[in-house]
């Protein structure tokens, strides 16, 4: 049984720091393989993960638009043919897993570019039926949402077990990621839990705001706080993930952890 694990908020706020730290503490405290779903374009998981990324889904979709144009030029086929003459399907199916960034514990899959229109259609929907199959074969699956949880609207399977929804301590940044989480009932995703973390807390929570979480329905998970270590390790590009386990950052965010798993 996989469960999935989904992060959302808007732009700056340290989804994908958490996002880091939530797959540190799955790695190093529960069985089984982990998949990481970058699905924000910017798709800069792979340097919080200590992964090297070829290329992205968004990518391949690219090449196999091109191979396909290509052979219809050359050869007039009204469908075009792929490579090897694959089935577009097999090709997608090949490229995907091939698209892998493989670590020890976890695997990474970008999501890369937005998808596009038209007669993009059919081959957005074969990427995604391909990363979910992949998907189901791992016991925890974490997706790195952009604002909009565009990526999560779009799956074949949209079954997610916890929602983290990640905010700045302010004012305009919890009203934020409250109209995001209202916008989940019609995104047809079928959340089971949302969770709300306030990210880079400097001493307590100021009183105005602890106002506002409590008047929110989710779930408050807590803060977790502002830290110059973790500053080091973003200054000079090192992985998050070899944070030491003593970091208040991954303590504060493997605590929330035990507490929903």
């Amino acid at each position: 049984m996989t469960t999935t694990i989904a992060l959302a908020g808007k732009g700056g706020v340290g989804k994908t720091t958490i996002a880091g730290m939530v797959i540190k503490y799955l790695a190093q405290n529960q069985d089984g393989a982990i998949m990481a779903i970058d699905a924000d374009p910017s798709s800069n998981l792979n340097m919080v993960l200590g992964l090297d990324l070829e290329w992205t889904v968004g990518d391949i979709r690219e090449g196999m638009l091109a191979e396909v144009q290509k052979s219809l030029l050359q050869t007039g086929a009204a469908m075009g043919t792929m490579p090897g003459g694959s089935s577009k399907q097999d090709y997608l199916d090949y490229e995907v897993r091939s698209s892998l960034s493989e670590g020890d514990r976890f695997d990474l899959i970008a999501m890369g570019r937005p998808e596009g229109a038209g007669c993009y259609c059919a081959v957005n929907h074969s990427l995604r039926e391909v990363v979910d199959s992949i998907s189901k074969s791992y016991r925890y699956v974490i997706i790195d949402n952009e604002a909009g949880m565009e990526h999560l609207s779009r799956r074949t399977t949209r079954d997610v077990d916890h929602l983290l929804m990640v905010s700045d301590p302010t004012q305009r940044g919890i009203v934020a990621t409250e109209r995001i989480a209202a916008m989940v009932p019609d995104l047809g995703i079928n959340v089971e839990n949302i969770h709300l973390i306030l990210n880079r807390v400097v001493g307590d929570l100021p009183a105005p705001l602890m106002e506002k979480v409590n008047a929110m329905d989710v779930n408050f998970l807590g803060t977790v706080p502002s830290n110059n270590d973790l500053m080091e390790f973003e200054y000079s590009g090192r992985p998050l993930v070899e944070l030491g386990d003593e970091s208040p950052v991954y303590q504060a965010v493997a605590a929330m952890m035990q507490g929903i798993l």
